[in-house]
């Protein structure tokens, strides 16, 4: 594929290839063409779980925080911050200090104490290949837009861009971009286990595979599910995690195994497929990244940020 000091990601209504220019001028703001201009937001003062619900309900994995009065940004909490919180890194001081095991509490707590308050934004005026370059600089899986008052005037994911490049006709296969070493856990890890394991690895999904077998792979794993960050933000947005409290204890929560609430039916894609045609599949099925697999052997993993690495190079 050709590379350009300058492109212009445009997808044409038949789903053909790429087009590409190099008009810098005429790519000035060009972000706002992918951008979602109408952000869903919560002020500082909303609770975890509030935030939480309105990410499920939403279906968003972040959530920008902002000022009411003036609309500027100061924050941004996402499913990984709520991970965090929930046993996965530093946040969980809340749950072990400020409010010891008290998980009612502690998930009553004003989001302003979990949220991310160094914010990666983008310009209005900044084109889509400033957007790549800084996720990936970043890495970060969204970027909030800003006018020239720091307002908030719309918000870029990977996930726009996979959206840009579905169906797309491309020479570019999952082999040639998925993660072969995929980091993986069993059915009985429990959900504070999973957190730490996507918050340290920074990782938004993880496989559970079973036991090794003797044959006919006995060097490979055999897939039973899935768990996402959205997961475990469904479990505590949808209210589901109060119905395993039997008291206000933390543990009555964190104790919950993943086999729980994983996703059992794993859609999946092959080493052989087209970037373009998974891509099509992700927009379809509204995920963010699938298992590679291969006679229901775990192969790979490939995801969003993959396919961000991809159209870099386009």
């Amino acid at each position: 594929m050709r590379r350009k000091e300058t492109i212009n990601l445009v997808k044409s209504r038949d789903r053909g290839p790429l087009e590409f220019e190099s008009h810098t001028s005429e790519h000035e703001g060009d972000i706002m063409s992918i951008a979602k201009k109408t952000v869903v937001t919560a002020p500082q003062t909303a609770t975890i779980k509030e935030a939480a619900e309105t990410m499920v309900k939403n279906k968003f994995r972040r959530l920008p925080i902002t000022n009411p009065g003036t609309g500027q940004i100061l924050g941004i909490v996402t499913s990984m911050d709520i991970l965090d919180f929930l046993g996965g890194g530093d946040k969980y001081r809340i749950l072990e200090e400020k409010y010891p095991g008290n998980f009612l509490g502690a998930v009553n707590e004003s989001v302003k104490e979990i949220m991310t308050r160094k914010v990666e934004v983008l310009s209005h005026k900044d084109s889509i290949k400033d957007a790549i370059s800084k996720m990936r600089k970043e890495d970060v899986g969204a970027l909030p837009v800003v006018d020239a008052d720091h307002n908030l005037v719309g918000i870029v994911s990977e996930r726009d861009f996979v959206m840009l490049l579905s169906g797309v006709l491309t020479d570019e296969l999952v082999e040639d971009y998925m993660t072969e070493k995929v980091i993986s856990t069993t059915p009985g890890t429990r959900i504070e286990g999973a957190s730490k394991i996507m918050v340290r690895n920074k990782l938004r999904r993880i496989p559970v595979v079973g036991e090794e077998r003797k044959t006919p792979h006995p060097e490979k794993d055999k897939i039973m599910g899935i768990v996402t960050s959205t997961d475990i933000l469904e479990f505590l947005g949808k209210n589901s995690v109060f119905d395993k409290m039997v008291s206000n204890n933390a543990e009555d929560v964190l104790n919950t195994t993943i086999t729980e609430i994983m996703e059992k039916t794993v859609v999946a894609t092959t080493a052989n497929t087209r970037l373009g045609d998974l891509c099509n599949s992700m927009e379809i099925e509204g995920i963010g990244g699938l298992p590679v697999v291969h006679n229901g052997d775990l192969e790979g993993i490939i995801t969003e940020r993959d396919i961000l690495k991809a159209v870099s190079k386009l």
